[in-house]
């Protein structure tokens, strides 16, 4: 009970320490939507003929006639009581539109990040065991195409071969096909929804839709993880302790399994939480490209129309992800190695 309380209480301590940091978030992001060139009053006025005075209006109408800082204390005003704003694009409040699309994002992102662990730590092993191998070499070569070749790049490639040329993959407009039903909404997860509906054939055709865009988004993480597996698993294969492991005639599985890749995990759960933040964040041009609906194609449509406050509002909600992300790797690193503790 003492340990536990000392975690929930050094938990607290550590979303309080954040407090700071996202206060910064939320003053900088404010500050560059104001000095980003266009004008969100001229964009939203009625037509491209409106006169200077339809524009003035608009203007104070959005409070944009006010100093700088006064708009800025308004602003901090309203994210402490919960309201970061209305949508001038949807004509919706903010943090409604980030809690419908949320899902979207965060199911593609959990989809590809899966495929992305499953397939490099095992690539990560196989290269660390066997240095300077054909294989070694081989996931070299996969991890340094991978960081060449932009995600936005390889996404329209693979909709080139798999969609355009084989035809084997769906349209890439979406979460769904435009000729299945959605299911009714209980978690918002596609997947999860289909299941629970008991709809096999929905959740087929909803899984299809994930393999192109979370395979493009799997690309670019497989790299590093790859890599840093490999860097790790090289470590802890060349310590002491690893040695004196066969030196007693333990299974090489044992060995390589129980004790090596429990070891090596540490900085893999590093590069992983900061991969998993990049690719929530990252996602802008991989949802555009598969007009997937989430908060990153809801955010660049803001942008491009100089609508501030959805860009204001994903800003401050990747961050609040990156700071739950961050306490959660503590944690984890807790399992990993008994000898840290989040407490």
């Amino acid at each position: 009970m003492r340990s536990a309380r000392a975690i929930i209480i050094r938990v607290g301590e550590r979303l309080l320490s954040s407090l700071p940091a996202l206060l910064g978030v939320l003053v900088v992001t404010f500050v560059l939507m104001r000095v980003l060139p266009g004008d969100p009053a001229v964009f939203f006025a009625s037509g491209p003929n409106a006169g200077q005075a339809e524009i003035d209006n608009l203007r104070q109408r959005m409070g944009l006639d006010q100093p700088l800082f006064v708009q800025l204390m308004h602003y901090l005003r309203d994210v402490g009581t919960g309201n970061l704003g209305n949508s001038l694009t949807t004509g919706q409040p903010v943090l409604t539109d980030l809690r419908q699309r949320l899902p979207a994002s965060l199911e593609l992102t959990f989809t590809a990040f899966t495929l992305a662990v499953i397939i490099a730590i095992p690539l990560g092993i196989a290269a660390a065991m066997r240095p300077n191998s054909l294989i070694d070499h081989g996931v070299r070569f996969v991890c340094t195409l991978g960081v060449c070749v932009p995600t936005f790049v390889s996404g329209l490639i693979l909709i080139f071969v798999f969609y355009y040329i084989l035809g084997v993959a769906p349209d890439p407009t979406g979460r769904l096909d435009i000729f299945v039903s959605a299911p009714p909404s209980v978690t918002s997860f596609m997947l999860v929804d289909f299941l629970i509906a008991g709809d096999l054939e929905g959740w087929m055709a909803a899984a299809k839709q994930l393999i192109l865009p979370s395979a493009t988004m799997a690309l670019f993480v497989i790299a590093p993880l790859a890599r840093i597996t490999r860097a790790s698993m090289l470590g802890v294969l060349s310590s002491d302790f690893v040695r004196t492991a066969r030196a007693v005639g333990l299974s090489s599985v044992k060995i390589n399994i129980v004790y090596a890749l429990r070891n090596a995990m540490l900085p893999v759960l590093t590069i992983a939480g900061i991969m998993f933040s990049t690719m929530l964040g990252a996602n802008v041009l991989v949802e555009k490209v598969f007009s997937w609906p989430g908060v990153g194609s809801y955010a660049l449509d803001a942008l491009l129309s100089s609508d501030y406050a959805p860009v204001q509002g994903f800003v401050l909600l990747m961050a609040c992800i990156f700071v739950i992300i961050n306490l959660v790797i503590d944690v984890l690193y807790g399992i990993a190695d008994p000898r840290i503790s989040v407490a």
